[in-house]
């Protein structure tokens, strides 16, 4: 993975050169670590949006947590909020969990924890999640990062219901220490071999656990323990927020973005030619609002966006981002599939205008095969296809599955497919903002695939997914 920091890197090179194997454990705090900021804050603010948090919930809450900045149990205010989801359904708060994971806690996994996760991984080691918050909050994210283990925070659960209560301690401070040894030595794990990262003053017991101890982001208190014991430090970024900086060049963007398409298709229109005013709108409306914003293009391999026209184009999907920095690739004589109902909207009205898509009815599957139709002899005509395999935007750079459809219409059009990897596209802007962040993204155009057919298709995309995973895992230089 490119464009770590040094620090990460050299943390990175020294798990590679380590101990292999699954006898040597990875630990992971989740809050202040894998992920920046804290997950049961996000929680308890969906059930204060929801008022679903009475008065005396409420004021007991506040008081506990000023009680545990004045030096009482920091623990109690887990407790108050457990107490209060007495009754409530395990199965509605696991969704909870999953839904809030998607739209706000997914955008939070630090890059470069993600790149540490996975270099455990790749040496074979086993990596866990270690942390005082519950199952409901870290199995979303650790599914996501593809770790299997959790030593945290049990509740009780009967008859579908929570009972209020934990079983056993909360593993907080030199609880979650006695949890980590515990897992230890059911999993055969050398904890003198082992790693773990954490971020507060509770975690020194829980790092003490460990042979190569990381102070991750630490608070103040922390950090100097660190430094009195000597274990090592490691400050890594967070995922960039939008700052009011770029909210207004966002607006620029989007202002040049509709200037740009009224002067290509202007310049079209003087021309006696509506294709090149199209096309011209289309390298217009991308560049020029994108260097507004401040977002620049690193582009390996760019010539085989040229080598095989017409084509299709398949991408992997994490951002709104997407669409304008495909444009600029493709530049011209491209077209995409979208679904009807986003006909209307908006937001993509303007480059409806400019791409004329195909759009598809999935309520009515005959009208669906008449526009698909449409579109194989529309790219055997001479225009390309850009399209999205995973079917719809990733809330991580995880990739998913990847649907059949495109490469049935490189098939039937004859055509060859060209992959795009887009590497940091949700980093600048995040799945759910408005905020277009300023930075460099990174794209590797993969070799193009030629001679489709059906009868091996389902392997061919098995593969072509695995290079897709294989390419973000381990950028090419």
């Amino acid at each position: 993975m490119s464009g770590l920091s040094t620090a990460a890197q050299e943390a990175i090179d020294a798990i590679e050169a380590g101990p292999q194997g699954p006898s040597v454990g990875a630990f992971f705090d989740l809050d202040g670590t894998l992920v920046a900021g804290y997950t049961a804050a996000t929680f308890y603010g969906d059930r204060l949006k929801g008022r679903d948090v009475s008065p005396a919930e409420f004021l007991r809450t506040v008081v506990t947590a000023v009680d545990g900045e004045l030096g009482g149990d920091p623990t109690r205010i887990a407790h108050v909020a457990f107490s209060a989801m007495r009754g409530e359904s395990e199965e509605a708060f696991a969704d909870l969990g999953e839904r809030l994971f998607r739209s706000k806690i997914a955008g939070t996994i630090r890059r470069e924890s993600r790149a540490l996760v996975m270099a455990h991984q790749r040496a074979g080691h086993t990596v866990a999640v270690a942390s005082a918050a519950t199952k409901y909050q870290i199995a979303p994210v650790a599914r996501d990062l593809g770790v299997e283990h959790l030593v945290c925070t049990q509740l009780v659960v009967e008859d579908g219901q929570f009972t209020g209560a934990t079983d056993g301690p909360m593993l907080w401070g030199r609880h979650k220490a006695s949890g980590v040894r515990a897992f230890a030595r059911e999993h055969g794990i050398d904890l003198a071999e082992s790693y773990a990262y954490g971020n507060g003053y509770e975690d020194v017991a829980f790092l003490s656990s460990v042979g190569h101890p990381t102070a991750l982001n630490p608070h103040r208190d922390l950090r100097a323990a660190a430094a009195r014991l000597g274990w090592a430090v490691l400050d890594l970024s967070d995922p960039v927020g939008g700052s009011l900086v770029a909210a207004g060049r966002t607006l620029a963007a989007l202002a040049g973005m509709n200037a740009g398409v009224g002067a290509g298709l202007a310049w079209g229109v003087a021309r006696g030619n509506l294709q090149e005013g199209r096309n011209a709108a289309v390298r217009l409306a991308t560049q020029v609002p994108m260097a507004l914003a401040g977002v620049s293009l690193d582009v390996l391999h760019q010539e085989r966006l040229w080598t095989h026209r017409p084509a299709i184009f398949v991408a992997n999907h994490q951002s709104a981002l997407d669409i304008p920095v495909l444009g600029w690739l493709l530049e011209r004589d491209f077209t995409i599939v979208a679904k009807k109902e986003a006909r209307w909207d908006p937001r993509a009205m303007v480059g409806s205008i400019v791409i004329d898509p195909a759009w598809i009815d999935r309520g009515d599957s005959e009208s669906a095969r008449a526009t698909l139709d449409g579109v194989v002899e529309r790219i055997r005509a001479g225009t390309s296809l850009m399209i999205f395999p995973e079917g719809t935007r990733s809330a991580t750079p995880v990739l998913g599955p990847f649907r059949k459809g495109a490469f049935h219409l490189a098939a039937q059009a004859g055509v060859p497919v060209v992959p795009i990897v887009l590497r940091n596209t949700g980093e600048l802007m995040r799945r759910s903002s408005l905020v277009l962040n300023p930075g460099v993204v990174d794209v590797c155009v993969l070799e193009p695939e030629t001679d489709w057919s059906t009868d091996d298709m389902s392997e061919r995309i098995a593969a072509l997914h695995t290079r897709f995973e294989e390419t973000l895992a381990r950028w090419p230089a």
